[in-house]
């Protein structure tokens, strides 16, 4: 499977999630995506593991499902992580659990992103529970380094969000 057959699956996956789709199927000639989200269970299964399960199903040369879903916000990776500066970042971490959105609604800008600086009471993203769509303030300023979460993840209370540089 290529990077961007699994990159349009990450997308279509956040796209349902978002927008509360419990199931999903789709039938293109040698490809078959079934897709059930129960929310009573633990956590979604890994894109990893959604990845495993599509290359045992489908073969090499079936066409990919695209997705017309809306950017995430980029997750930090290992190549982004910054040596000694990691002690002057402040992480800015959730007040509640819900479910993370990096903008104001599907198809609007970020309202931050890595470069852009930050005050403090600045709101720099949603966090939703029980329907309810909660403005996350940035308790420090400085500049937005990384985004630690992805558009439309579930999320815990006290998971850092963002990793701000304040010096």
């Amino acid at each position: 499977m290529k990077q961007q057959d699994i990159e349009d699956l990450r997308q279509l996956i956040e796209f349902l999630k978002q927008h509360g789709v419990a199931e999903f199927d789709v039938d293109r000639g040698d490809l078959k995506i079934r897709l059930k989200f129960n929310p009573t269970e633990s956590g979604p299964a890994s894109l990893h593991e959604l990845a495993g399960l599509l290359r045992s199903a489908a073969p090499a040369n079936a066409p990919h499902a695209a997705a017309t879903a809306h950017p995430a916000v980029p997750a930090a990776s290992a190549a982004e992580k910054p040596g000694n500066a990691e002690e002057e970042l402040h992480l800015v971490k959730s007040p509640i659990v819900g479910t993370f959105f990096g903008s104001p609604s599907p198809g609007a800008a970020a309202f931050v992103a890595p470069g852009d600086h930050v005050e403090k009471g600045q709101v720099i993203c949603i966090v939703e529970a029980m329907k309810l769509m909660n403005e996350i303030e940035s308790d420090a300023s400085g500049e937005i380094v990384r985004c630690l979460v992805t558009n439309g993840q579930a999320i815990e209370f006290g998971q850092p969000l963002f990793a701000i540089k304040t010096a």
